[in-house]
C-alpha cells in the first residue's frame, strides 16, 4: 500500500525544500542551496544530509518559522509534524496490502510507500529484510522519507520467526502503531457479542466424565478418552477466563499431558520388536 500520487507530490515538494534549508546551516554538501540541485545529487549525498539533519530536529523550528518557500500552512503543519520523527534500523517484515509492517524498538509500525511499492523499492530481496531509515507522520498516517539504506544481511528462521511472532502479538493485542501524531490512538477492538459457552461446555463435560475405556479396547482409547476430557475443561476455562493466562495456563498443560499420552500409546502399538 502506499500514498496518493498526489500526496507523493506533495511529499516530494516538502521533503527538497527542507533538506535544501538545512544544509544551509550543516554545509553537509557542498554548493547545495536550491531546491533543483538537491534533486541532482546522489542518494549517498542525501543520506549524509538526512543522517546530520535529524541530530538537529530544531531545524524543522526554524524552517517553519522563516518559511523560505512560501508554503501554505497546511504544509508547514505536515513539516511541522515531522519533529516527531522516528529514526533508526528496522526489519521489514511483511507487505499487506493495508500498508508494511515495519519492526524496530519492541515497537511495530504500519507504514505506506511514495511513488513506488516497497516490492519494488527493495527490488524483490526476501523479507525480512534489515534496513535504516526516517518514519515521519503524514496526514495522519506513517511514511518513510523517501531514503532506505539496506544491510546485506542473511536472516535464518530463528530471526524470521521471532519477527512473525513480534508481527502477531502486536496484530492480536490491537498494538500495530499506524500514525506517529501524538493524539493518535490505536482504534478500539470491536467487542463481540459472545454466545454463552457454557451450559454447552457443562453438559459435554459431564458425558466426556462417562466416558471409560473397556479392559479390551485398544490401549489408544484411554488416553484419547483423557484428551477429551481435558480439551473439554480447557475450552470451559477459555470461555470464562479468555483474559486470564495464569488461569488457562493449568487446563492447557492438561491437554498437553494427554496428547503426550495418545502419542506414546500409539508409538508403542506400531513398535516392531
Amino acid at each position: 500500500m502506499q500514498i496518493s500520487p498526489e500526496d507523493a507530490t506533495l511529499f516530494f515538494k516538502l521533503m527538497p525544500a527542507l533538506q535544501t534549508f538545512a544544509n544551509q546551516s550543516l554545509q553537509v554538501i557542498k554548493d547545495l542551496n536550491e531546491v533543483e540541485k538537491y534533486q541532482k545529487v546522489s542518494n549517498e549525498q542525501r543520506i549524509k544530509l538526512r543522517n546530520a539533519f535529524y541530530k538537529k530536529p530544531e531545524i524543522i523550528d526554524d524552517f517553519v518559522r522563516e518559511d523560505p518557500f512560501g508554503f501554505l500552512p497546511e504544509e508547514l503543519a505536515i513539516i511541522s509534524g515531522w519533529k516527531n520523527f522516528v529514526a533508526g534500523d528496522f526489519f521489514i517484515d511483511r507487505i499487506l496490502k493495508k500498508y508494511a509492517v515495519f519492526i524496530g524498538n519492541n515497537k511495530v509500525y504500519g507504514v505506506l510507500a511514495l511513488f513506488e511499492p516497497f516490492q519494488v523499492v527493495l527490488g524483490g530481496m526476501p523479507l525480512p529484510t534489515y534496513v535504516k531509515t526516517v518514519l515521519l507522520p503524514f496526514k495522519g498516517k506513517i511514511i518513510y522519507d523517501g531514503l532506505l539504506e539496506g544491510y546485506n544481511i542473511f536472516f535464518g528462521h530463528g530471526i524470521s520467526g521471532s519477527m512473525a511472532n513480534t508481527y502477531r502479538a502486536a496484530k492480536q493485542q490491537g498494538k500495530i502503531i499506524e500514525s506517529l501524531d501524538p493524539a493518535w490512538q490505536p482504534p478500539e477492538q470491536k467487542t463481540r457479542i459472545q454466545k454463552n459457552w457454557k451450559p454447552l461446555l457443562d453438559e459435554l463435560i459431564e458425558k466426556a466424565s462417562r466416558l471409560r475405556a473397556g479392559g479390551d479396547d485398544a490401549a489408544v482409547i484411554s488416553p484419547a478418552f483423557s484428551l477429551i476430557r481435558a480439551s473439554l475443561e480447557f475450552a470451559r476455562t477459555a470461555v470464562e477466563k479468555a483474559d486470564d493466562l495464569d488461569a488457562l495456563d493449568k487446563p492447557l498443560r492438561r491437554v498437553e499431558r494427554a496428547v503426550d499420552k495418545v502419542q506414546e500409546n500409539m508409538f508403542y502399538s506400531g513398535f516392531e520388536f
